[in-house]
């Protein structure tokens, strides 16, 4: 009579202990199971959102509306069969991008126009902005007035003096903060279009005494490059590679704008930092 009893006692007891040994490896799988396959509605934090502008490659655009602005390198100045580089520029869009149409909206740029000007016309003149929103790649030079108006006092075009490397090192953070305000502005207008911005060179590099000018050009450069780096829709390419050891190849007759063959070779840089 007592074994009947032990028995039943320990059939009950090993029962229980199957029963909480079951319920223990149930409620470890469905904890497990939360961690190994997530349930979308069991995420209760914020959604991980972008603050990036929507920009459509140029590749995948229904048509390619170009605007070109700023100062007589974007104009075409000293080349002699007035292509200068955004001619140029539009069969190499048509080849990199063969299935879709290319349109050059205008080219608005002025020569001798400093950054500061530029500005101007960006913040009060409704036509230029206008022109601006309708394109979905800009392309732009400035910043050659500027830094040649501050180190001999005189525009570019008129300019008589000679140039003083100390004042130009002095006030260069005035012609960049006039950069910083186009900058700023071009996106305000368009913050969706490719903006390609052409850095600056050294004309003069083959002048010995000039020679160091740059050593400023590159501090102008360098500082260009945070301004335009800040938006993921800039660009920013180097062009003082291009003319300090080859002038004689690239620069035209009056010793500051590029020929027609350095265009060329602005005009491929372009497209190469294009998708």
């Amino acid at each position: 009579m007592q074994s009947n009893r032990s028995s039943v006692l320990w059939r009950s007891i090993s029962l229980a202990a199957l029963i909480s040994t079951l319920l223990l490896l149930f409620g470890f799988g469905y904890s497990v199971k939360d961690m190994l396959w997530p349930k979308k509605d069991n995420f209760s934090g914020a959604q991980v959102t972008s603050d990036l502008p929507k920009q459509t490659s140029l590749g995948a655009s229904k048509e390619i509306r170009m605007m070109a602005i700023g100062d007589s390198i974007t104009k075409g100045t000293g080349d002699s069969t007035g292509e200068g580089y955004v001619m140029q520029v539009i069969p190499l869009l048509q080849k990199k991008f063969p299935d879709v149409p290319v349109k050059l909206n205008n080219n608005l740029a002025i020569n001798g126009l400093r950054a500061d000007q530029l500005a101007h016309l960006l913040k009060n003149d409704k036509g230029y902005r206008y022109a601006l929103t309708q394109s979905n790649l800009i392309v732009f030079t400035i910043g050659g007035n500027d830094l040649f108006q501050i180190a001999t006092g005189e525009s570019a075009s008129e300019a008589t003096g000679e140039l003083n490397l100390a004042k130009l090192k002095a006030e260069l953070p005035k012609g960049i903060s006039r950069l910083k305000t186009v900058v700023d502005l071009l996106h305000e207008i368009n913050p969706n279009a490719h903006v390609v911005y052409m850095g600056l060179y050294n004309p003069f590099f083959d002048i010995k005494e000039l020679r160091d000018g740059s050593l400023e050009v590159q501090n102008w450069n360098q500082q260009a490059y945070s301004l335009i780096h800040s938006y993921p829709n800039m660009t920013m390419i180097p062009t003082f590679d291009l003319f300090e050891r080859t002038l004689t190849a690239y620069i035209s007759s009056d010793h500051f704008h590029p020929n027609h063959d350095g265009y060329a070779q602005i005009a491929s840089r372009i497209v190469q930092s294009l998708e």
